[in-house]
């Protein structure tokens, strides 16, 4: 049985309006012990106003008090997701230096199009929306992947790397185009570069609340990261709505120990914390 959820969101991301109260209350009707708040903080995204960033102070005085509220009964931690960007490096470093999280997620939500002189992105789309615009899914999958690659090795300031392959949520044909072997020469980069770090692998089962048949990574992509070493394994919903909170985590657990793995991961201040999977 898995019992943390490690990736949720609340009002402070822009997609979501959810109150962490009624997240924490979904939790242990769920029968879980641990959560981890991890709110979107995607420096320069405009597609969400705001540049996607929220006020960490105040983020944190909330959350705390939420921590303080639940003493006892949910442990509650404070993390956030960051939108990884090649040229946010400095100041993700900063930013993560800064507040005292308990966990990282790195995530890849944007691959440039194009770039100005100094190298900065200039415009990015949604995947949902012009990623595939003149691409097979084949080609945008590719796309993404080199993204994530590039990411994965500039950027050291995330405890886990979030939901690898979401972007065939938005594929034309979705996962019938789509195969670990097609990615392999990138895919296996970006696993042996987690590893090599000492980070961990989300599994993410909003893969199946978008109607895949597994949740994020493909099986055999948990397969090749236990067969290079990786033993890192975070588990989340990415639930934006109380009722997504440990979305279908039974079937996640079955899939996981289909992989091979035994264990969970929970992270509490930076440190990975090993679970058994029952």
């Amino acid at each position: 049985m898995i019992q943390a959820d490690m990736h949720m969101h609340s009002h402070f991301s822009t997609d979501s309006e959810a109150c962490p109260h009624d997240m924490a209350e979904a939790a242990i009707k769920k029968g879980l012990r641990t959560i981890c708040f991890t709110d979107h903080f995607d420096k320069d995204d405009l597609e969400w106003g705001e540049e996607g960033i929220f006020d960490v102070d105040a983020y944190f005085k909330e959350l705390s008090k939420l921590q303080k509220e639940y003493e006892g009964r949910l442990k509650i931690e404070i993390g956030v997701e960051l939108g990884l960007r090649t040229y946010l490096k400095e100041y993700y470093e900063i930013l993560t230096g800064r507040y005292p999280f308990d966990f990282i997620i790195g995530s890849v939500h944007n691959a440039p199009y194009k770039k100005d002189a100094a190298g900065k992105d200039i415009f990015t789309d949604p995947a949902a929306e012009k990623m595939f615009q003149g691409r097979s899914d084949k080609e945008a999958y590719r796309l993404m992947m080199e993204a994530i690659l590039e990411n994965v090795r500039c950027m050291d300031c995330f405890d886990t790397l979030g939901h690898l392959d979401y972007v065939i949520r938005y594929g034309k044909n979705r996962e019938r185009d789509y195969s670990y072997m097609d990615l392999a020469d990138l895919i296996d980069e970006i696993l042996k570069i987690l590893i090599q770090r000492g980070k961990g692998l989300e599994v993410n089962s909003a893969g199946l609340k978008y109607g895949l048949p597994y949740p994020h990574p493909h099986p055999d992509v948990l397969k090749r990261y236990k067969e290079l070493g990786g033993e890192i394994i975070t588990i989340g919903a990415d639930a934006h709505k109380p009722e997504h909170v440990a979305y279908d985590f039974a079937q996640t657990a079955e899939i996981l120990k289909s992989c091979g793995f035994k264990f969970y991961t929970e992270f509490c201040e930076r440190k990975p914390v090993f679970k058994q999977l029952t």
